[in-house]
């Protein structure tokens, strides 16, 4: 099975990912979303060295869920920085935020959420894989956000990840 499967949880997603980009769930594009998500990884598999081990599945919910609300919350944070607040006002830094995870897929895990919240983003990725640089649009406290980050995001990825 694993054979004709390399990736079951990539296939699903595929597929999943397809209806949605079709927005119709019919036994045609079921179908489609299926061979695309087998095809897909079939095709890729020489690029996966290593499977990513992903120890919690259940997990990953939870996490989607905290990413989506710290999403909204951003979202309306910034907006009332943006409308509200002088530029020159705004207390924009970098902050380091050292790494406990260390499995490829965690750490982008980490750093596309990041990226993906308003107000900070990702920038670099130390050259030993231990420490993220995130830019923070405004931080009273540095320490409270590398703080923020290893327990809302960082703890739950290393529980999916092992």
């Amino acid at each position: 099975m694993r054979k004709i499967v390399p990736h079951p949880i990539l296939t699903l997603f595929i597929t999943f990912v397809w209806l949605l980009l079709a927005n119709d769930v019919s036994a045609g594009h079921i179908v489609l979303g299926l061979a695309l998500g087998i095809l897909i990884p079939l095709l890729t598999s020489a690029y996966w060295p290593d499977r990513p081990r992903i120890r919690a599945p259940l997990a990953i919910v939870e996490y989607g869920l905290v990413v989506l609300w710290d999403i909204i919350v951003s979202n309306v944070m910034v907006a009332r920085l943006v409308l509200f607040r002088r530029g020159d006002s705004l207390k924009s830094t970098f902050v380091t935020v050292p790494l406990d995870i260390t499995s490829p897929e965690a750490i982008t895990a980490l750093a596309g959420t990041i990226t993906m919240t308003p107000g900070t983003v990702s920038c670099d990725l130390s050259a030993d894989g231990r420490a993220l640089l995130v830019h923070c649009l405004n931080s009273d406290d540095p320490a409270a956000d590398v703080a923020q980050i290893k327990t809302r995001y960082e703890a739950r990825l290393k529980r999916i990840f092992g």
